[in-house]
């Protein structure tokens, strides 16, 4: 699939996807929204099949790292998409914000793990981009911000995502002062996982491909979605899903094959 505000390369089980709007920033419009809710389904269709857990011929999609061409990774929204917005009726807004509030949630619930490569800015919804990354390699230059009160608008649609990474208290600082904050501050309330010198930004990033790549896909992908059913329950609520969870992937093939492998004292068939 082509696309016009995307660029992607695919290497073997790993896919980079790039914002392709470098003159304006990598910001936001309908199009771009467009176009990573079309990747995502994609994406999500390409992931490694339950099936081909002992095929090792059989390479599906098991890693994504998401970065921004140019300057920086994401300026939130874009100006001439905004000057639309200013005449847009209430019911056309909605419909807006509903459709980037549905990219929004497909690239948080994406099956494989999501490595974001963060430099330069990641501002407004460029930061809800970072909340949705399973891992967030930043540039110790890199400068953040939920700056939508700035406007007088809010980060409403990124706000489940925002909440789930940095908690009520980062978000109260932040969501309400707008403040710009530097990469040392986004690693500190969880926004980001690693703050390197630019010149060790790529290396960072693929440490952690090659980590992802050497544990089992479906038990990756079943522990991504262990955490969205998990985290906001009680520990009693919980030990249902998280014993069922457990039994179901220990009677696995992959589970069974990486047990086998570890006993054995050798590597097992997915890794890389």
């Amino acid at each position: 699939m082509s696309y016009k505000y995307l660029s992607t390369k695919r290497d073997g089980a790993v896919e980079y996807l790039t914002l392709n709007r470098p003159e304006v920033r990598n910001a936001f419009n309908e199009e771009v929204i467009a176009e990573l809710t079309a990747w995502t389904a994609a994406a999500a269709a390409a992931a490694r099949p339950a099936s081909a857990a002992s095929d090792a011929n059989n390479i599906g999609l098991r890693v994504v790292v998401l970065a921004g061409a140019g300057k920086v990774f994401c300026a939130g929204a874009d100006l001439t998409w905004m000057s639309k917005m200013v005449h847009y009726s209430e019911e056309e807004n909605l419909r807006d914000a509903t459709a980037m509030s549905r990219m929004f949630a497909a690239l948080d619930a994406l099956p494989v793990p999501l490595i974001g490569r963060v430099h330069g800015a990641a501002l407004g919804g460029g930061c809800g981009l970072a909340a949705v990354c399973d891992i967030v390699v930043a540039d110790d230059q890199a400068v953040f911000g939920f700056t939508e009160v700035k406007l007088g608008i809010l980060p409403a649609v990124i706000s489940p995502f925002a909440l789930a990474k940095i908690g009520r208290s980062a978000a109260r600082e932040l969501f309400l002062t707008g403040a710009r904050f530097p990469a040392a501050r986004a690693r500190e309330i969880g926004l980001a996982h690693a703050v390197v010198p630019a010149s060790e930004l790529d290396a960072t990033v693929e440490q952690y491909v090659r980590e992802i790549l050497t544990a089992g896909p479906e038990g990756v992908a079943a522990a991504k979605a262990l955490i969205a059913d998990v985290w906001r329950l009680t520990s009693k609520d919980a030990m249902p899903v998280t014993a069922s969870a457990i039994a179901a992937r220990r009677v696995s093939p992959e589970g069974q094959e990486g047990m086998k492998a570890f006993l054995e004292k050798r590597k097992p068939s997915w890794s890389a």
